[in-house]
């Protein structure tokens, strides 16, 4: 799941409660921001926007899914019998599923968006460049390893353990 940054939780209860005195907040959606979290990081509303967005395709797809499952499930009925109550809870299982798939692949979107935002490079290239740790002339060779000694394990102590 996507991970909201530092500070963007902020407290929507009473006033003053959770935030140093004299700092402003910022309303994002529902919550309030501190301007200091709203500063570092500049696309947080847009993140917030994306979000939204996904959450909103999950409850559409919970309801389409949902409704197309009991709509086959009483063209079935006529030649499977069964209760009204195992065409419902069918179907709000299907819609449930169809919503997980749905909001966890937008919400995987807006992450990646996030950290676009944020970068300025893709996951995908920061992955590669993390991956580029090393470069193949400090690496040892299979001969060099062949000859190194095998480690030695010591106790606390420093005695040799085998």
């Amino acid at each position: 799941m996507a991970a909201a940054p530092e500070g963007a939780g902020g407290s929507a209860g009473a006033p003053g409660v959770g935030r140093a005195a004299g700092s402003a907040m910022v309303n994002l959606g529902l919550r309030r921001v501190e301007d200091s979290v709203a500063a570092k990081h500049p696309a947080l509303q847009q993140y917030a926007a994306c979000q939204s967005h996904a959450f909103l395709k999950g409850m559409g797809a919970f309801l389409a899914g949902s409704g197309a499952a009991f709509a086959v499930q009483k063209l079935v009925n006529k030649k499977l019998p069964y209760s009204l109550q195992w065409s419902l809870l069918l179907a709000g299982a299907a819609g449930s599923l169809a919503s997980y798939v749905v909001t966890r692949a937008e919400t995987q979107k807006c992450s990646d968006f996030w950290i676009y935002l944020e970068t300025g490079k893709s996951p995908q290239e920061l992955a590669m460049a993390g991956r580029v740790s090393q470069p193949a002339e400090n690496l040892p060779s299979p001969e060099d390893r062949e000859s190194t000694a095998p480690l030695v394990r010591r106790n606390k102590y420093g005695d040799v353990v085998e």
